[in-house]
């Protein structure tokens, strides 16, 4: 990887969050944590309440990036089917052909996932993590590149079907939006006032550009004390006390292509220390099972995560 290419993406990080700017109005750090998700391949989670910009989020990201773009409405009566497709009887062909479900796109859009039941979820799921569906003995290969966002409300909210862990860390980032400040939100209604501004957005990257950016991630250079530092974080929060459930090694590879992804939009091609503690809130804040100890004393995922990074060496001379 030479210089201009790590300049190329940087600057391509830029522009597309400059871009997703005419259209969502929010935390600048939600939209820099779905690019790194978005062109390092991970996967995204979008927790929050129902209006806040979710779907105007991600349906933001898909027509600035010019992928291909499928939304699937989770509903409870939604079935595995619909989602990952069937075969179908063709009466002029006298033969069953595969009809597309709703994942067969590069972008897909998975709105108010923790409505549907565990089964259906659970389809989705699997086809994200295996990048194929597989219809009655028949593998298909999802298009490339292949991303999803997932949304879902609190798991207060009535009508909701938790996410089971193991279901979770199929999910590389997780983000949520909160509520405006007053500033944000008069701006939100002058720029919705008359138009929506999401119906004139065009793309400004390209599938191919995607993929070729994805690969160029995985080149970011890892030092040994970099990846020493990733597992001693790992291994303390399967220590800690207040952790029910720690990071799994799929979390930490997860951790580590969220922070080469983070190297390389600040124009390096090698990763720092920086680097993975700034990636790590939204790579587990999901994945963290919470021991009663901790719920009992009102501490959230974030607040523990700040508490292993206090106990957990950081490298130097990297």
């Amino acid at each position: 990887m030479d210089t201009a290419q790590i300049k190329e993406i940087s600057a391509l990080s830029r522009e597309l969050r400059a871009h997703i700017a005419n259209v969502f109005v929010g935390k600048g750090t939600s939209v820099h944590s779905l690019l790194i998700g978005f062109l390092s391949g991970l996967h995204v989670l979008i927790e929050d309440i129902p209006g806040l910009g979710k779907t105007t989020l991600a349906m933001t990201l898909a027509k600035s990036s010019g992928l291909d773009f499928g939304r699937i409405q989770f509903t409870p009566d939604i079935l595995p089917g619909d989602i990952l497709g069937m075969t179908v009887w063709n009466a002029e062909s006298r033969e069953f052909v595969y009809k597309a479900g709703a994942i067969m796109h590069q972008f897909v859009l998975a709105d108010e996932i923790n409505r549907a039941s565990a089964r259906t979820q659970s389809s989705l799921l699997e086809a994200m993590q295996e990048r194929q569906v597989t219809i009655d003995g028949r593998t298909m290969k999802l298009p490339e590149p292949f991303f999803v966002i997932a949304t879902q409300n609190p798991s207060s909210f009535t009508g909701t079907f938790l996410l089971p862990e193991s279901q979770t860390d199929r999910f590389g980032l997780s983000l949520s939006i909160g509520y405006p400040g007053s500033d944000d939100e008069i701006n939100i209604l002058q720029r919705f006032k008359k138009t929506n501004p999401l119906d004139t957005l065009d793309a400004i990257t390209t599938p191919e550009k995607v993929i070729e950016v994805r690969g160029l991630v995985r080149e970011v250079d890892v030092d040994a004390k970099i990846m020493k530092f990733l597992v001693t974080l790992a291994d303390n929060t399967r220590k800690s006390t207040k952790i029910r459930l720690g990071m799994s090694p799929r979390a930490t590879q997860h951790l580590l292509l969220a922070a080469q992804t983070q190297a390389l939009f600040r124009g390096r091609s090698y990763v720092i220390p920086e680097d993975v503690i700034d990636s790590i809130h939204a790579a587990l804040a999901h994945r963290l099972v919470l021991s009663a100890e901790a719920k009992v004393n009102n501490q959230t995922p974030n607040q523990i995560i700040d508490e292993v990074l206090a106990k957990t060496p950081v490298p130097t001379g990297v």
